[in-house]
Formats: structure tokens, C-alpha cells, sequence
């Protein structure tokens, strides 16, 4: 079973990973044995996992997966965006991150409420070589924090063909639709078609 060396810190983002990949041994940085500080430069979400990936795989030279991902909100004009974990301070509460962004769109309604999960995730091979998938997930910033499942910004985003939110749906229905749960499948046949003929 090859192994991935997974360039988070996120355990929920971690748990969902193995979920979609089972056919591979994935692990944390940390459990990897690296500890960084990298800093997200990008101004992109393929530019950050880029970087993520990048600074793993040059310590380690093996298979490195690292995903940047973010809520984009139309109405307050794509934010947070890029800097979805560092809005209004890293060590803010999503509670509070998610209350800001109900009470901003206070005067928008029906369609003004739009947003969507997107994900780039960024693989690097042992033998150097670079691939990008990406994927995303479509619905309205809801009125309220509904849903205890997920984390982050999942308790805002209403799916109208679930009539829930991101956190109200269960972690198997999430992973099929998810901005990351898309990405990561792709990444898998990409992976797969690669690595077919080897023990993983």
C-alpha cells in the first residue's frame, strides 16, 4: 500500500481523506515526523496547495497531497475566500466566523445568498512530477448555524436539493458531493491510473 504523507494539521480534513482513499496508507505531516510553519503566499487555492505540498515533498520526497480550500461567498464579493481559515483572525472561532457572515448578508436574499465550497487539491510524486484537481459545491448562506456534522464554514452553507445544511447532512453523503470529497475523487483515478500496477 503506498503511502501519503498528508500536508495538514486538520484532523477532520485527515479523516475525510481516508474515507475517499482507502487503497492508501495516508498519514499527517505531523505524524510524519515534520513540523512546519508554512506560510499560505498564494493568491490562489492551487497556489497555496502548491506551496503546502511543495515544502512536505522537499523534506521528504515521497507522495505529498496537501488540499486549500475555502468558502466563497458572491454577495461580499468571493470572500473569505483564500483566507477562509484566517478570517477574522486564525484563532477566531468558526461560531463567530460564521455568525459575521450571516448578519453581512442580513439584506440579501434568494440567489443574492450565493456560495460555494471549492477545493484544489495538489499531488506531488516521489519522482517529482505535479497534479491539480478541483471541485466544488454549489448552495446559499443560510439564515441561521444549523448542523453539528462537518466543521468550519459547514453549518452555513444550505443545500436546497437537501433542504439542509453542509453539517446537517452525514459524513458518507458529504464526501459524495463536497468541494473535497469531488476533488479527491479525481485525484483518486489519477493516483490509481498511476500507481495500478504496484501494491497499492
Amino acid at each position: 500500500m503506498k503511502q501519503i504523507i498528508f500536508a495538514t494539521g486538520n484532523q477532520n480534513k485527515l479523516k475525510e481523506i481516508k474515507a475517499i482513499l482507502p487503497n492508501f496508507d495516508i498519514i499527517s505531516a505531523k505524524d510524519a515526523g515534520i513540523s512546519l510553519d508554512i506560510e499560505e503566499t498564494g493568491t490562489t487555492f492551487k497556489d497555496n496547495a502548491y506551496i503546502k505540498a511543495k515544502a512536505i515533498w522537499d523534506i521528504t520526497g515521497g507522495i505529498v497531497l496537501s488540499d486549500d480550500s475555502g468558502l466563497e461567498v458572491d454577495y461580499i464579493g468571493g470572500e473569505p475566500g483564500i483566507y477562509s481559515s484566517r478570517y477574522l483572525g486564525e484563532n477566531t472561532s468558526y461560531t463567530i466566523k460564521n455568525q459575521n457572515i450571516i448578519d453581512r448578508l442580513s439584506n440579501a436574499n434568494g440567489n443574492e445568498r450565493s456560495a460555494r465550497f471549492r477545493a484544489c487539491i495538489c499531488a506531488i510524486l516521489d519522482d517529482g512530477t505535479v497534479i491539480f484537481t478541483e471541485g466544488s459545491m454549489e448552495g446559499l448562506i443560510a439564515t441561521s448555524i444549523k448542523g453539528e456534522n462537518g466543521f468550519g464554514y459547514d453549518p452555513i452553507l444550505y443545500l436546497p436539493e437537501y433542504d439542509k445544511t453542509s453539517a446537517e447532512i452525514s459524513p458518507d453523503e458529504k464526501n459524495k458531493i463536497s468541494h473535497r470529497g469531488k476533488a479527491l475523487m479525481a485525484m483518486k483515478k489519477k493516483l490509481e491510473g498511476i500507481y495500478e500496477n504496484t501494491d497499492c
